[in-house]
């Protein structure tokens, strides 16, 4: 039974599907009603990928099931065991620069771009064609294989929990959506947000009128912008005077220029994943940085600058704000001031932080509280997913290493704990496995992302392989792991 061959044979149809997938913009917006009284409760887009890709399996000839537009899945075999992989159709924004059309699957030599590329469209199909090619070469696997499909990963997971409100869970996967060899731990995620209301600024002075930058929690934001308004030109001059010392300074790409009687603040930064910030630059730190050599005429503008160059700035790690907590297993805990925005005189500022497994939402906030209130501001408890944790050791993970291992010759890459967010913490048993290879670059959520084609043919040779194993009858797993 040659299903490794079956995964060459069908490179071809694979790619192009890929391309398929990725020219639909799948990214989740506000629910749609059709005239027929149907829901896509996450927009159009989401929906059309998640309907052409049960088309796509039903084509290969697998059996699907839509449970009411919040989710779906992909069944191959029979069995009293379901073996899962938890993947997703939505993708992040696709923000601005890119070389190719984001949203078109153009081939460049050995890449294929687009976004969803790499998180999560080309897994999901990488595993679809596992699938196929195990079904092509008769392989009748002992448990039932279940690719399960999720449409608002980036966002709140709310389909996932609505699918498994519905359907039974896997009794163990993965998910094909973090790194190789294996992850067998996440660290805890938790967003939360930080406000203050501006009393009404003195006559006279700098006037901070708008601040914006940022545009998800779980991005290092690549750009911010800030609009001042002040009475005396003079003013403005100073301005520009510290934006070049500024420049010269630090290295930083900060632009000044007037928009009507005002003056226009912008900066650029680095995008990169909330879970690796120290892969991007952080254009509100930046912004923020600059507005904190300025002198603004409302007293609680000044304050929250200082505030933020004091205790966020470019600490990456919460160690200045109070929670630089840190763990052997996964650790320190990272840091990423992801959303600001000031509106009517109040601002608000979202923080995502990954904490180690070892610590808990609990002591994040008791941490941070003490600065939070001597600064009089107001702090919005947002959504927290508890750390996972799988021993190293366990059959789950030795499994899919020693898989990795056999189709790359990488002996030498260990299972690791991220900071990343997946769906193994939807269900029981479940670990990310793949798609990013060790010493690639990581470009999710980031312009030009891109997959290899090599890595795509070698990613479902991989999945196909750990489907069969994860599928014999044999196969126990002693180690639960929660």
């Amino acid at each position: 039974m040659d299903y490794i061959r079956n995964v060459e044979k069908n490179r071809d149809l694979q790619i192009q599907c890929l391309q398929d997938l990725v020219s639909i913009k799948s990214v989740v917006s506000n629910p749609v009603m059709t005239k027929n009284g149907e829901v896509y409760p996450f927009g159009k887009g989401v929906q059309d990928a998640f309907a052409y890709t049960l088309n796509l399996a039903e084509e290969l000839g697998f059996e699907t099931k839509n449970v009411d537009n919040y989710g779906g899945h992909i069944d191959f075999g029979y069995g009293e065991e379901t073996v899962g992989i938890l993947g997703h159709l939505d993708v992040v924004p696709e923000g601005e620069g890119w070389t190719f059309d984001p949203y078109d699957g153009a081939i460049a030599g050995d890449y294929i771009y687009g976004r969803g590329t790499t998180d999560d469209k080309g897994p999901v199909i990488a595993a679809l064609f596992a699938m196929k090619a195990l079904k092509d070469a008769g392989y009748e696997p002992a448990k039932k294989v279940r690719l399960i499909l999720g449409l608002d990963e980036e966002t709140n997971w709310s389909g996932m929990e609505y699918y498994f409100r519905k359907e039974k869970m896997p009794d163990y996967g993965f998910t094909p959506d973090g790194d190789f060899p294996a992850l067998h731990g996440e660290k805890g995620v938790l967003t939360f947000d930080i406000a203050k209301k501006f009393s009404k600024a003195n006559s006279g002075g700098l006037e901070l009128r708008s601040l914006s930058g940022g545009s998800a929690a779980n991005m290092v934001p690549e750009k911010a912008r800030a609009v001042v308004k002040a009475d005396d030109q003079k003013i403005y001059e100073q301005i520009k005077e510290h934006a070049a010392d500024f420049r010269e300074e630090t290295g930083y790409r900060l632009h000044v220029k007037g928009v009507g009687k005002s003056l226009e603040l912008t900066t650029e930064g680095k995008s990169a994943h909330g879970a690796t910030p120290e892969a991007g630059l952080n254009a509100i730190s930046i912004l923020m940085a600059f507005l904190g050599r300025l002198n603004f005429a409302s007293d609680d503008v000044n304050v929250f600058v200082d505030f933020y160059n004091k205790y966020i700035g470019f600490d990456l790690n919460g160690d200045a704000i109070g929670c630089g907590f840190a763990d052997e297993a996964s650790g320190r805990l990272t840091l990423n001031a992801g959303v600001i925005k000031l509106e009517k005189q109040a601002v608000d500022l979202t923080i995502n932080v990954r904490y180690p497994v070892s610590c808990t939402s609990a002591q994040v906030y008791e941490g941070i509280l003490p600065v939070i209130n001597r600064f009089d501001m107001g702090l919005i408890r947002g959504r927290d997913r508890e750390p996972i944790f799988m021993a190293p050791d366990s059959p789950m993970i030795q499994t899919l290493v020693d898989v990795y291992r056999r189709h790359t010759g990488d002996t030498e890459s260990q299972s690791m704990v991220i900071g990343g967010a997946t769906y193994a913490r939807c269900a029981k048993n479940v670990v990310a496995f793949g798609g990013l290879f060790p010493g690639d670059e990581d470009r999710m959520h980031q312009k030009d992302e891109r997959l290899s084609l090599d890595r795509l043919l070698t990613m479902t040779k991989i999945y196909a392989d750990a489907i069969y194993q994860l599928t014999q009858k044999d196969f126990v797993l002693t180690e639960e792991g929660r």
